[in-house]
């Protein structure tokens, strides 16, 4: 199987991030305000809470985007309410020709979109899609990698599609936002859609960054004060954004060097190895024989997590041994039977090789 993983950002990179957004937050805070959880309710002329609002144009400097605004229903509920702010009912949308995450398919499935799809991977059809339906009204790409063969460039698809027509362009960034360079917003695209859990922030909280044309129309559907994210919300977000960059890249090194020593230590039982976006940067173990399930089992009694609360949430520190994601499988159902992914989280290689060796020996047993 041939993959082709996003290039992370190194420590150092992810230090500036870490520098930059510290930074960027204390354009709009003072001192005093950092060591408070926030205001509630709404204040104008904003209408909302202002810590809130002051988050939310800390994270658009940082991001070099002209808004932002954070929302309830984390990444799902960013790309809805993204998606909510371009199109119209029985409106065409654009999309790559795999399997749509499922939350987001329920999301287009609610608002009566008409989906076309084109293969991201190919620039040349992806042109002559767009030279064939000349209704699209907007497109939707997601960062991180829907299929185990994908290999589009986010900014080349963005140009192309661009170079075509003058459309919005949306983007899920969700697994990709701090562990590359540029986002898509910073790529050219109208939004930047993710989750804010994923990023040591608090449960259910979503971001929306890019143009301000879009952003407004999104502000304008939370008039209600009991919409608004709240002050003591926004700080969390803020405290994740800073910590997250360094994590992560931490995470993605311990990867690297895991996949290094299966490929020259070997690991009895295992068949292949593999770092790949599925969706999150992990290590994919294709096994020899057809025991991923019992693997899994194993692991968990070891400590190992056995599902992702956030994907990377505040709340992860163990190593996730898990199943492939559902658009893997959807390309491959035997993945579910022969593969595994797994993400170190904050543990290091020892603890993660240790835990897929002894879980390998027990499953093998039995």
């Amino acid at each position: 199987m041939k993959v082709y993983p996003l290039e992370s950002i190194h420590i150092e990179e992810a230090m500036q991030k870490q520098f930059r957004m510290s930074a960027c937050a204390m354009h709009y805070f003072t001192g005093s305000e950092f060591l408070t959880r926030g205001d509630l309710g709404v204040h104008q002329p904003e209408n909302q809470p202002l810590t809130t609002h002051k988050a939310e144009k800390a994270i658009a400097e940082f991001f070099h985007a002209e808004d932002c605004i954070l929302v309830r229903g984390a990444g799902t509920g960013a790309i809805r309410y993204g998606l909510s702010s371009i199109f119209k009912p029985k409106d065409k949308i654009l999309v790559h020709d795999a399997a749509v995450y499922s939350t987001t398919q329920i999301s287009l499935d609610m608002l009566g979109l008409e989906i076309v799809k084109a293969d991201f991977n190919s620039l040349d059809q992806l042109r002559h899609v767009m030279e064939e339906h000349t209704d699209i009204k907007g497109a939707l790409i997601q960062f991180t990698r829907q299929k185990p063969d994908d290999r589009y460039s986010m900014e080349e698809v963005i140009k192309t599609i661009q170079d075509c027509r003058d459309i919005p362009i949306i983007c899920d960034d969700n697994y990709a936002v701090l562990k590359v360079s540029r986002i898509s917003c910073e790529l050219g695209a109208d939004m930047s859609c993710f989750s804010c859990f994923k990023l040591q922030g608090p449960e259910g909280i979503g971001c929306v960054v890019g143009k301000k044309q879009y952003i407004e129309k999104i502000r304008k559907m939370h008039y209600s004060g009991g919409c608004q994210v709240q002050g003591w919300e926004a700080l969390e977000v803020l405290r994740g954004l800073i910590n997250a960059p360094v994590m992560l890249a931490i995470s993605a090194q311990t990867g690297e060097e895991i996949l290094k020593r299966i490929h020259e230590q070997g690991i009895k039982g295992v068949k292949h190895a593999y770092l790949a976006n599925a969706q999150s940067k992990v290590l994919l173990i294709e096994f020899e024989r057809p025991i991923a399930k019992k693997v899994l089992i194993e692991a968990e009694k070891l400590g190992a997590l056995p599902n992702p609360v956030g994907a990377e949430s505040k709340y992860e520190f163990a190593p996730l041994f898990y199943r492939v994601s559902g658009t893997f499988l959807k390309s491959d159902p035997s993945f579910a039977d022969t593969m595994i992914r797994i993400n170190p989280n904050r543990c290091g290689a020892d603890t993660v090789l240790e835990v897929l060796e002894k879980s390998i020996i027990k499953a093998l047993e039995e």
